[in-house]
């Protein structure tokens, strides 16, 4: 490769130098992506796996709504209340095993 004189080139030529220069090496990086995810799938199906893979510049969904309100609540504390999902809260089992029945504190 021979040497470039950078003082020597126009504004324009520079310019055009960077904008190759960033073309090319946005074409290596995604040839490398390429040979890596082929080979990556060779070797699953050599052992019987198939693989796929997703885009690197999406996100995962995460969480789509607000806040869940509130289905139960305990009469005697208004602290304590529960919206139906995940673990039953320990205030609502305590009760429970009272023996109260969990329509009981429907909201």
């Amino acid at each position: 490769m021979s040497q470039i004189d950078w003082n020597a080139l126009s504004e324009e030529e520079l310019a055009g130098l960077l904008k190759n220069a960033g073309k090319a090496l946005e074409d290596r990086k995604l040839s490398a992506r390429k040979e890596g995810l082929d080979k990556i799938r060779e070797i699953a199906a050599s052992i019987g796996v198939q693989v796929t893979f997703g885009k690197a510049d999406e996100k995962p969904a995460g969480r789509r709504g607000g806040k869940v309100a509130t289905k139960y609540a305990d009469p005697s504390n208004p602290k304590h209340k529960w919206s139906g999902r995940g673990m039953k809260p320990k205030w609502l089992r305590g009760l429970l095993d009272q023996g109260h029945r969990l329509e009981e504190f429907l909201v």
